[in-house]
């Protein structure tokens, strides 16, 4: 982590992600993509509060499943993603095809790595859940055979191998919520990098704005009319049994997973609350 100086009120408390281990090149144009912000509109209707504004960023198509495989690629690089809290890295095959993936903790440039059933157990390797060991940390995992890694994908996150048992493979999620997966899918050995992106302090508000986060008023600064917290000579307590939403729904401690969700089977064990 980079720990700034206190030379102002927002510096205090800064604290900022370490580039210095990331290669020093511009993004492959080939793998980059425009993609229209709707900045929490749908047909010109806020539908999600608190966004607009920021910068502008290009997309990295981000190769989350296994399109090339038996095929040894080289890490040529590691990159800063700006639509995502882990780092990638770009690998190219024999071919001079390229590739971005999101990049395990300790992977470095000139590392070797293969998407194969006979994958050898090595940081960045991509095989099948049944011939993972148990005890061994994976990430970016398929929830269905060929539809790409869709779970534990963010910064510094792994999940865990637990057991096998027939088509099922049991993994302990970042969440500590326990379930199978197919044994066929597939899954990347190691953990995301980045993991002190915990730890990051945006230290002054104009940075969420570049986010594109804009700023949230509590509803207990409001009038009546406004929100259900709102209303009051002074600052007043909520006032009700349980908070609530802008449109008067529970806000806090409500179980929002459809009981009849298909994956429900699944789960051996709940996260902890």
């Amino acid at each position: 982590m980079k720990v700034y100086k206190p030379t102002t009120p927002s510096r205090r408390g800064m604290t900022g992600i370490d580039f210095t281990k990331l290669t020093k090149k511009r993004p492959e144009k080939s793998l980059l993509k425009y993609v229209k912000r709707n900045v929490g509109r749908s047909a010109g209707r806020i539908t999600v509060r608190h966004k607009g504004g920021g910068v502008k960023q290009l997309y990295r198509i981000i190769e989350f499943s296994q399109t090339k495989m038996d095929s040894p690629a080289k890490v040529t690089a590691l990159e800063y993603d700006p639509n995502r809290t882990a780092f990638i890295a770009l690998i190219q095959y024999n071919d001079n095809t390229k590739q971005y993936i999101i990049a395990p903790q300790d992977l470095k440039v000139g590392d070797e790595i293969i998407f194969s059933e006979t994958a050898a157990l090595t940081i960045g390797n991509r095989t099948k859940l049944k011939n993972i060991p148990v005890g061994t940390s994976v990430y970016n995992i398929e929830f269905d055979l060929g539809k790409g890694g869709k779970i534990v994908r963010s910064a510094g996150s792994s999940a865990q191998v637990l057991a096998h048992d027939g088509d099922y493979t049991t993994l302990k999620m970042p969440s500590t919520e326990i379930r199978k997966f197919k044994s066929e899918c597939f899954a990347t050995i190691g953990m995301v990098s980045n993991p002190e992106n915990r730890f990051y302090r945006v230290g002054k508000a104009g940075k969420n704005r570049h986010k594109g986060i804009r700023p949230t008023v509590r509803g207990s600064a409001m009038n009546p009319v406004d929100h259900p917290h709102g209303g009051g000579e002074g600052r007043q307590p909520v006032g009700l049994k349980y908070p609530k939403t802008p449109w008067g729904k529970h806000a806090l401690g409500v179980k929002t997973r459809s009981k009849k969700k298909w994956s429900n089977k699944l789960i051996i064990h709940r996260r902890k609350k």
